[in-house]
């Protein structure tokens, strides 16, 4: 992670704080999707649209502009990257309104799986049999946390599609992780900035068929979807990682489907089961085990 997104002398504590900030933020996305009740594509449009004005304004103040010129080779990687965010983003919002915020937010996090099938696919990297056995662990969990392990689970196919919906969106997430990956000399900051304008690019065609947002309001909700999810959950997150060891990160990466669950029963009074919340916890510390540990001298 780039060592320029610090606001300060590197300490871990404040980097968990941050961590913890950004993932708690996170964690409320799903009101504001289903409270704008806007189409998935215009909500990826309007989080697109107002989360690029949140980022420029912050680069610009930062005076961090620069980081955003690109050569051909990464610009037409990031371009990639910002078309996969988008069916990401996309994917996830359609996943929310067939199942629930919480189920929705978890099953999407099992996308480190994603990443490390990718990496021994595409960049031949080595998987030992820690990682294979924290993956098929983590998939034992993942099918608790869905619900579909439950003896008298009966769900429809809305409820199915949601969960391909999620899964889906994962694998587009988890193919950005890659891409970034092999990037070299290309900012976080510079990254999500033109994932969100090549964001706007591929969906502005939707609100100029089909209309705006309705109401006041959704305007309200689809505004704070871009400028506070992903404007400033960025920035805090982007910061935190830049002062924890990776072990610290790939468990507060956690904080976000803890919190969307939490968020999810105290707004709209939808909770886990038992079982469910079994299957996340052991979904979390699969993931966990299956981070990549740093060698000697890594962070």
């Amino acid at each position: 992670m780039n060592s320029t997104l610090s606001l300060a002398a590197p300490r871990p504590d404040r980097g968990t704080l941050l961590m913890v900030a950004g993932g708690l933020l996170l964690g409320t996305l799903g009101v504001f999707v289903e409270e704008a009740g806007a189409h998935p594509v215009m909500a990826v449009c309007f989080r697109c649209g107002f989360g690029a004005l949140a980022l420029l304004g912050w680069a610009a103040a930062a005076g961090r502009l620069h980081e955003l010129r690109l050569g051909r080779r990464a610009l037409l990687a990031v371009a990639a990257a910002g078309g996969l965010m988008v069916a990401n983003w996309g994917l996830f919002f359609a996943a929310i309104q067939r199942t629930s915020i919480g189920v929705a937010t978890v099953v999407f996090h099992v996308q480190p799986l994603w990443v490390m099938a990718f990496g021994a696919w595409f960049l031949h990297e080595r998987i030992d049999a820690r990682r294979w056995a924290a993956a098929v662990l983590a998939l034992c969990g993942l099918a608790g946390a869905t619900g579909l392990a439950e003896a008298q689970a009966r769900p429809s196919a809305s409820y199915l599609a949601g969960l391909l919906l999620c899964l889906g969106g994962s694998l587009s997430y988890a193919a950005v992780t890659l891409i970034a990956k092999t990037l070299r000399g290309v900012s976080p900051l510079a990254m999500a900035t033109w994932q969100c304008l090549v964001g706007v690019l591929l969906t502005a065609w939707w609100p100029v068929v089909h209309g705006g947002p309705a109401s006041a309001a959704a305007w309200a909700w689809l505004a704070g979807l871009g400028a506070i999810h992903t404007g400033l959950a960025y920035v805090l997150l982007y910061a935190g990682m830049a002062r924890l060891p990776t072990s610290r990160i790939a468990l507060l990466q956690f904080v976000y489907p803890f919190a969307a669950v939490c968020v999810d029963g105290a707004v709209y009074g939808r909770s886990l089961s038992p079982l469910q919340w079994l299957g996340m916890a052991v979904m979390g510390l699969a993931l966990w085990g299956a981070r990549e540990r740093p060698g000697p001298g890594g962070a």
